[in-house]
C-alpha cells in the first residue's frame, strides 16, 4: 500500500534494509517449517473430523505421534487455533439412581480403589437416559476398569431390572470373567433379588457404593460425561430407534475401538487390552534361567 506513495528504495533506507535483500525476500518461497505446517493443518483437520469433531490438542497430538510425526503439543495447539479446530468440553452428568428403601445394598468391595492389574477383575456399572423427540431411551453399561472398555450395554425405554440384567448378560457372554467384582450405585435395579441371583449364578461378586456420592462410581459417570459431550449434546434424535443406532455406533464403532484415553496412555480400550495381552505373552515366552 505504501508503494503508491514512496519508492522501494526510500522505504528500504528508512527501515534499514537493502533493496536487494527486499527483492530476494519477495522471491523466496515458503520455508520448510511453513510447508510442514500446511501439511500438518490438512492432517489435523482430517483427524479431527474422524473423531466426530471431538478431539482437542492432546488426543490429536497422540494421533500424529502414532503416524510418526515428531511435533510438540504447543505446535499442534497453534495449528488448531489457526485452522479454527476446537475440541469439545464436558458438562455435568445426570442423576438416575432410584433407591429401593426396602432392600439393602451389597457391601462395598471397592472403597474407591478403582484400579485393576488385568482385564475382567473389576467392572463398574450405571444407567443414564437419552432424550428423544418421542420420549426417553435408557442406557445401562458395564465397563471394565482396567481398560475403560464398555464390555456390556443394553438400551430400553424403561429402567426396570431387565435393563441392567441385559447389560450384565452381554458382559458375561463376551468376556466370560472369573470371580469379577461388579460395582454399582444402590439403584433399585442393582439391589433387586433378580440381579443378585444372576450374579451368584455366574460367580460375579456384586458391590455397591454409598448413596448419592458420585465418587463411588466416578468411572461410569466419566463414560456418561464423554457420551453426553461427544454425542448427545451434538445430536437430536427423532425416536429411540434412531438413538439406538447412534449410541451403538458410538460405543462399538468409536469409543471401544478408537477413542483415546489419557488414563491409559492415550490409546483406545481395545488397543490397551491388545498391548497387555502381547506383553503377557512375551513374559510367558521368556526362557527361565
Amino acid at each position: 500500500m505504501n508503494r503508491a506513495v514512496h519508492s522501494v528504495a526510500t522505504m528500504c533506507r528508512v527501515l534499514g534494509v537493502s533493496p536487494s535483500g527486499y527483492y530476494a525476500w519477495r522471491q523466496r518461497g515458503p520455508s520448510q517449517r511453513q510447508r510442514t505446517d500446511e501439511v500438518l493443518s490438512v492432517r489435523l483437520k482430517a483427524l479431527h473430523q474422524r473423531s466426530g469433531g471431538t478431539y482437542g490438542a492432546p488426543r490429536l497430538h497422540a494421533d500424529l505421534k502414532d503416524e510418526q510425526w515428531c511435533i510438540g503439543r504447543k505446535r499442534v495447539a497453534r495449528l488448531m487455533r489457526e485452522a479454527a479446530i476446537q475440541g469439545v468440553s464436558r458438562r455435568k452428568g445426570v442423576f438416575t439412581t432410584v433407591r429401593d428403601e426396602r432392600r439393602r445394598g451389597e457391601p462395598d468391595l471397592v472403597e474407591r480403589d478403582f484400579s485393576a492389574s488385568a482385564p475382567d477383575e473389576l467392572y463398574v456399572a450405571d444407567i443414564t437416559y437419552i432424550p428423544t423427540w418421542t420420549g426417553f431411551l435408557y442406557l445401562a453399561i458395564v465397563l471394565d476398569v482396567f481398560s475403560r472398555r464398555v464390555v456390556g450395554w443394553a438400551m430400553a425405554t424403561h429402567m426396570k431390572t431387565e435393563l441392567v440384567l441385559d447389560a450384565l448378560e452381554m458382559a458375561l457372554w463376551q468376556r466370560q470373567p472369573k470371580d469379577v467384582i461388579h460395582h454399582s450405585d444402590q439403584g433399585c435395579q442393582y439391589t433387586s433379588i433378580a440381579f443378585g441371583h444372576r450374579c451368584r449364578e455366574h460367580g460375579v461378586r456384586p458391590s455397591t457404593g454409598s448413596v448419592g456420592d458420585c465418587f463411588d462410581n466416578a468411572m461410569a459417570e466419566s463414560f456418561f460425561a464423554t457420551l453426553e459431550c461427544e454425542l448427545l449434546d451434538r445430536r437430536r434424535f427423532r425416536n429411540p430407534t434412531e438413538a439406538r443406532l447412534e449410541v451403538f455406533q458410538f460405543i462399538e464403532g468409536w469409543y471401544n475401538l478408537h477413542r483415546r484415553h489419557s488414563a491409559i496412555g492415550q490409546v483406545s480400550p481395545v488397543n490397551y487390552e491388545r498391548m497387555h495381552a502381547e506383553h503377557a505373552h512375551e513374559l510367558k515366552s521368556e526362557p527361565v534361567h
